[in-house]
């Protein structure tokens, strides 16, 4: 078994837990292709929204995908990739009622760790907290990561309109900073949008979700969030979204603000580098080039964004990008890592 292969952006315990499962699977190498970016569609979430009020269709201008633990296998196999961290599907539940919020997002996350136990060397996950409610979302955290073994956990970029960077969030991240969490994002609804009269506020995927994305990452960086919590590691989705194009303009603006007091000082460039991004999407040359210019190889993990894109769109996908990769010379950069290069971050 090669074990100097290893996952990219797990720390501390979760890196221990994750070896050890795998190692101790002595038939199965550990694995050299990973997708930070895809979902399960279980009972439990599908009810969780029910019980919630919740329209996924019209929440996210796109109906909730089937998905089946074999056909997701399958994709697998076929696309090359050898373990998937789970992370909750959108829309993202959150609610006024908290505790209903958090008996839903109880059950899911049991639902989703039990099928991680049944398939260890196939699936992890990453927990769903109920943000924007920060005891609640601590309380599960804590028991996801300490009693179902959860990787990580998932955050929305906005939470019933409260946006990552908003300093009510900061007791949430604080404690993850302490055990060097492995925060995966992924955007949600701006919560007023002119749904009816344009097509980007009807279909979420279009443009919303990368517009609220890119908000959700410039608030942190004006915030300060990515400086006072150096030891978080946050993935943004889909190819950087916005933010490629909103350096330039970000490092401009935020210098004006800062020369007018209206926020502190703020090194964009140094924020970003502290972010991990996801290729799900559509990772083509020119958007690989585009993130390139804001990033670096050891900062860009494989996402498929798996069930919400099929896999028949997915697998030629997949097979594009191993080509460019290869061509490029960077496949073990972005599929594979050693413990060192984990560890360094």
């Amino acid at each position: 078994m090669q074990r100097r292969v290893f996952l990219k952006l797990f720390g501390g315990a979760a890196a221990a837990n994750v070896g050890v499962r795998l190692a101790n699977a002595s038939t199965t190498p550990v694995p050299t292709c990973v997708d930070f970016h895809c979902h399960a569609i279980l009972p439990s979430f599908v009810d969780g929204l029910r019980q919630l009020g919740i329209d996924a269709a019209y929440e996210e201008g796109f109906p909730l995908p089937k998905w089946n633990v074999e056909d997701h296998l399958k994709f697998m196999e076929e696309a090359g990739i050898d373990f998937s961290i789970l992370s909750p599907p959108s829309p993202h539940v959150a609610s006024k009622n908290r505790a209903l919020a958090r008996r839903v997002v109880r059950k899911f996350n049991e639902e989703t760790a039990e099928l991680c136990r049944a398939y260890p060397q196939k699936f992890g996950f990453v927990s769903a907290a109920p943000l924007p409610d920060v005891e609640g979302a601590l309380e599960e955290t804590r028991y996801a990561r300490e009693e179902l073994g959860a990787l990580g956990v998932k955050v929305a970029s906005n939470s019933l309109g409260v946006y990552l960077g908003d300093p009510a969030l900061d007791p949430f991240f604080a404690e993850l900073n302490q055990r060097e969490t492995l925060v995966i994002t992924h955007p949600s609804p701006a919560r007023s949008l002119p749904r009816d009269s344009v097509v980007t506020g009807r279909v979420m995927a279009l443009f919303e979700y990368p517009a609220d994305t890119t908000r959700a990452a410039l608030n942190m960086i004006a915030n300060g969030t990515l400086v006072k919590f150096e030891k978080l590691r946050f993935v943004i989705p889909h190819v950087g979204s916005f933010l490629p194009y909103m350096k330039q303009r970000a490092t401009g603006m935020f210098k004006l603000l800062a020369t007018l007091n209206m926020i502190e000082p703020v090194d964009v460039e140094q924020a970003l580098a502290r972010l991990y991004f996801d290729l799900a999407g559509d990772p083509t040359a020119d958007a690989l080039d585009m993130l390139l210019a804001i990033t670096d190889l050891d900062h860009i993990v494989y996402g498929s964004d798996y069930p919400y894109s099929v896999a028949p769109v997915l697998l030629p996908k997949k097979r594009a990008l191993d080509s460019e990769l290869a061509e490029r010379a960077c496949v073990n950069s972005i599929y594979q890592v050693t413990p060192n290069a984990l560890l360094q971050h």
